[in-house]
């Protein structure tokens, strides 16, 4: 164990705290690529092999800062790029030949596209029984609709969840983020990965890795599905603690704007009652009554109208700690003190010159901090650097460019 640890230890290009684990990452949108950029910010070097003329909708998502958006950019920093045509026998070679060095994978086709192309893990595991293979699917490797073609608001709504995010008698409420894609997809598949490399540590054996966005959006029914299971209870539009049922809710302001109220324990609720002016209000406020729920709530309706936010906003922080927060738009969360304080916003180098404000990683560690080497870049930026590290002297590559195996698209001057 200690031999395969130092291993690793030795091939790191980067000094993060994943420094050593090197991946080669075949995803495009969201799931596959929030994973591998968090991954990277850990250092872990991270390769992204990208079909040359198959376009990435999130490459045009938001303003465009150079050649790609500035969500492609975010979504890729620190991720080298090289541009291959899976089709093409001789970029299946040069797949073959980085699966010595790099033995993750991160996928996100389709069940069996990977195996078509003659780069699926059976394959793989053939070249380096040591290889972590995590695909990431809507649906998962095997089931019904394993080849079904889906998006985040499907996985949800069949996983239950939409079911009863949604006010009495409206349509359910799209979230403003993919939570599926995130929550359901990117999350695990770090988890999944980094498990699978402390077993590896421990066991020198690699392993595929099933992530379906269903299976975990499914698996996010825990507050309210076990109530289902073992009780009959169906979880329902504004009948439950945290869906509206409750006092636990958003509430509008003189101007329009949002407050969020969620003191649900009892030192919380004395908390609220004595800012809405009503100390009294404590037994309406801790019943069970559904009926004096809805009387404490339409009290707040009514106390919340009566300012403004900033009027809010001046109460709320002369001390108040009684889980009473504004709804802000994301441009007041960028100026936020706190989110300030946490260095949520860091400015990323570009590959070429300048930099690109981005979403900072979140997780601090006490040792490494997270690594941010530059934005994400064109497709086929590093192709000539990752071939010379292959050994792949340079008349091999023209006759590669003349087949076509990189592509037809336009490539910076510096990468072939």
């Amino acid at each position: 164990m200690v031999e395969y640890l130092e291993f690793y230890r030795q091939r790191g290009r980067n000094m993060g705290i994943l420094s050593g684990l090197k991946i080669l990452d075949f995803s495009t949108l969201v799931p596959g690529p929030f994973a591998t950029m968090m991954l990277a910010d850990m250092g872990a070097d991270v390769l992204k092999i990208e079909a040359p003329n198959r376009e990435d909708l999130i490459k045009y998502e938001g303003p465009m800062d150079g050649e790609v958006s500035a969500t492609f950019a975010h979504l890729n920093r620190s991720k080298r790029s090289l541009a291959l045509d899976l089709k093409k026998p001789e970029a299946k070679e040069i797949v073959y030949q980085l699966i010595k060095e790099y033995d993750i994978v991160v996928e996100q086709f389709r069940p069996g596209v990977m195996e078509k192309l003659g780069i699926g893990y059976e394959k793989l595991k053939e070249i380096n029984p040591a290889i972590i293979f995590c695909s990431i699917t809507g649906y998962g490797q095997t089931g019904p609709l394993r080849n079904q073609a889906g998006h985040d608001i499907n996985y949800l709504s069949l996983a239950g969840v939409s079911s009863y995010s949604s006010r009495k008698g409206q349509a359910p409420i799209p979230a403003g983020v993919p939570v599926a894609d995130l929550a359901g997809g990117s999350m695990p598949a770090i988890i999944g990965i980094l498990a699978a490399v402390y077993y590896r540590q421990k066991n020198e054996e690699g392993q595929h890795i099933d992530i379906s966005l269903t299976d975990v959006s499914f698996s996010l029914n825990a507050m309210y599905g076990p109530s289902f299971l073992v009780g009959g209870i169906e979880p329902t539009s504004e009948s439950l603690l945290i869906n509206g049922g409750s006092f636990y809710d958003y509430y509008e302001t003189r101007d329009n704007r949002y407050i969020s109220v969620g003191s649900l324990e009892p030192q919380f609720q004395i908390m609220l009652c004595e800012l809405v002016g009503d100390p009294g209000l404590f037994e309406l406020s801790s019943s069970e009554n559904r009926v004096d729920q809805l009387a404490f709530k339409d009290k707040l309706k009514k106390t919340f109208k009566e300012k403004t936010l900033d009027e809010w906003n001046s109460i709320l922080e002369n001390g108040f700690n009684g889980c009473v927060e504004p709804v802000l738009n994301f441009s007041e969360a960028v100026e936020h003190p706190h989110i300030k304080a946490r260095e949520l916003v860091v400015s990323v180098p570009k590959f070429d010159e300048g930099s690109q404000k981005q979403i900072a990683f979140p997780i601090k560690f006490s040792t490494q901090p997270a690594e941010y080497r530059f934005a994400g870049v064109q497709t086929g930026t590093h192709t000539h650097e990752v071939l010379e590290e292959l050994g792949i002297d340079s008349e091999k590559i023209k006759s590669l460019i003349k087949k076509g195996v990189f592509g037809s698209i336009k490539q910076k001057e510096s990468s072939i």
